[in-house]
């Protein structure tokens, strides 16, 4: 039977559908009268008389005011008003017809039947759309939903759903406990921590979040927090936000960087472009955040050829897609090479296949714990090849070879900053032995922005409601945007050319005061148009919490090893000085480091450190495994 009313609804066209609904709106209405006539004395032979009428009267009263144009899942408190005119109409039009034919009608029959009219098409109309979604649910799958949030929203939610037959609320949720306890929408009112019960008890399937005022921070705690119950849970916003009179706020909005750093920066490159112009550039470490910039930068100058050299394809991918449709109609070639700098027939093959006249070396592995777990690779990487991009620009003349270093390699605590500080040594060995290529390397505190920098953690850590992690309360770094770290990088690069900088020069790049972590944490959060959950503010939206120091990690850094700075032509550019290990020493490093990374002692790798890397101090978990 119900799958026989199912395929019935569903054969019906939309015309047909409202010819049933006005037949219906026919036919009830000489049944009503017949009844009304069985509750008051009415002559019989005015029922005759009166059941054609009224069915004429019921058809067209009811196409006038398009009721069986209403469709049933729609039928509210609009469309009641329209049956209760409908009625009105309709037993004025009985009455006058009555009347006419000169057998009027008792007003208290009139009024009994008009009440009789509206309160039969009513019911009528509800007993068909509960027939009707009966009949749907016969082959959908059918999901419980608990709503959380019984304000407006959630009623009126409540409401549209309850037409829906493939949803069904059961009950709401709501942390207000003036709410907890009522009836809403016919639906109770529970407290959160019955959650898990009604979840056993009424298999509920999915949890919808219908509180658009609360704060995105807060309400992405509580979704996290109902995703560990196993429920699927989905936010809706208010319906005001559905038709634009709110407007519908992301998560968090957009983080300029730079915007606390109280830097001036500089939009152009100021001088030195002239070193690069037309020139054949090789990038290494391309896709990465300070190489792709540094590509980027190029293009603008126009050299005659950039080549991308990146051993992560995807990163390869992007940069090389990206920068060759800039560079369409400038001249510019863009060469993707896929590879490692460890790779030595290939960089060779590079240089002398593409006639390279500078390297910018920015490849390296830099993530801190990362590389503290994993030191062969990330002193084979960052230490051997260095030596071996070096060597091969040597050998291939090339004119320019700037290393991008790190304030890390100052009195390195972790593998990753004693690693750059080893490769730096390799570039001011290579400069001392070297007479047509000039070395120099560029040393700078932290890229906001980049893949490693605070600012896309923190900000991924505020979507998704906190709280937002600090390593230590007073932990600083030196920070710099992108985009002036690269201006400044390919600036400095152009310094490098004979006289008192004729290489192995440390450019040390001005990074201005340092900026306390925990500051920048709640810029970001009041950034981001909410507050900070401490225990002077408990009702605040995100909370930072102190991890505690990670191994190898620094509470300040530094940018100097030595004392003093000499100037050069830009006053953020400076160069350092700094001690170096002899021709043998280096050779001797080299070996023992390769011969470490041959047979994967981590051990033996690490002596080469505190051998030759002055003033490294390893984290205790490592010293004590030494």
């Amino acid at each position: 039977m119900k799958r026989i009313l199912f395929e019935c609804a569903d054969r019906l066209s939309r015309p047909q559908k409202r010819l049933v609904l006005l037949l219906i709106d026919s036919l009830l209405a000489p049944v009503v009268l017949l009844a009304t006539g069985l509750l008051l004395p009415i002559a019989p032979d005015q029922h005759l008389m009166l059941f054609p009428a009224a069915a004429l009267w019921a058809a067209l009263i009811a196409s006038l005011l398009g009721l069986p144009r209403i469709k049933l899942n729609a039928y509210e408190s609009l469309a009641i008003l329209k049956t209760g005119a409908c009625a009105a109409l309709l037993a004025l039009a009985v009455a006058l017809t009555a009347w006419l034919g000169g057998a009027p009608l008792p007003l208290a029959a009139i009024i009994l039947f008009g009440l009789m009219v509206f309160l039969t098409s009513v019911g009528a109309r509800m007993a068909m759309l509960h027939l009707l979604l009966w009949t749907l649910q016969l082959n959908q799958k059918r999901y419980r939903v608990l709503i959380y949030g019984a304000g407006n929203t959630g009623s009126q939610l409540a409401a549209a759903l309850s037409s829906r037959g493939a949803i069904r609320p059961v009950a709401f949720v709501d942390d207000n406990a003036a709410l907890q306890g009522m009836t809403v929408s016919g639906l109770k009112v529970h407290p959160p921590r019955e959650i898990e019960r009604i979840m056993r008890e009424r298999d509920i399937n999915r949890v919808l979040l219908a509180m658009p005022s609360v704060s995105p921070p807060k309400l992405a705690q509580i979704a996290q927090r109902l995703q560990l119950t196993g429920l699927d849970v989905h936010t809706v916003p208010s319906f005001a936000q559905l038709v634009g009179a709110e407007q519908l706020v992301d998560n968090l909005t957009p983080f300029v960087c730079g915007r606390f750093l109280g830097r001036r920066v500089e939009e152009a490159l100021p001088q030195g472009a002239e070193a690069y112009v037309g020139r054949s550039i090789l990038v290494t470490g391309a896709g990465g955040s300070v190489g792709s910039e540094l590509c980027r930068q190029l293009l603008l100058i126009r050299p005659a050829r950039i080549v991308l050299f990146d051993v992560s394809e995807i990163a390869l991918y992007t940069i090389d897609r990206e920068l060759s449709e800039r560079a369409e109609g400038t001249g510019v070639e863009i060469v993707a090479v896929l590879g490692s700098v460890m790779e030595s027939r290939l960089v060779r093959m590079v240089m002398a296949d593409h006639r390279i006249e500078v390297v910018f070396h920015a490849a390296a592995y830099k993530h801190v714990p990362l590389v503290e777990a994993n030191p062969i690779a990330g002193l084979a990487n960052n230490v051997l090849g260095t030596r071996t991009l070096a060597d091969a620009a040597h050998e291939a003349g090339v004119a320019r070879f700037i290393l991008i270093s790190t304030d890390k390699a100052v009195r390195p605590t972790n593998i990753m900053g004693a690693s750059k500080r080893l490769a730096e040594l390799v570039v001011q060995d290579m400069a001392r032995r070297s007479a047509g290529t000039v070395f120099s390397m560029v040393r700078f505190g932290n890229v906001l922005g980049s893949s490693g920098s605070v600012i896309p953690l923190f900000k991924e850590q505020i979507a998704r409601g906190g709280p937002v992690t600090l390593t230590h309360e007073d932990v600083t770094r030196y920070f710099m945007t992108i985009s002036e770290a690269a201006r400044l990088v390919l600036l400095a690069g152009s310094f490098a050319h004979g006289g008192d900088t004729a290489g192995g020069d440390v450019f040390v790049l001005d990074m201005g005061q340092p900026v306390r972590i925990r500051d920048l944490a709640r810029q970001m959060i009041e950034a981001a148009g909410y507050s900070v959950r401490s225990p002077g503010n408990p009702a605040g939206d995100i909370e930072i919490v102190v991890t505690g120091l990670r191994p190898g990690e620094k509470l300040h850094e530094e940018l100097l090893i030595g004392e003093g700075l000499l100037t050069t032509p830009h006053a953020k550019i400076l160069r350092a000085r700094e001690d170096s290990l002899s021709e043998l020493e280096m050779a001797s490093a080299l070996r023992a480091l390769r011969a470490a990374v041959a047979v994967g002692n981590a051990e033996a790798a690490r002596q080469v450190i505190h051998a030759w890397v002055d003033g490294y101090r390893a984290p205790e978990r490592t010293a004590a495994k030494g």
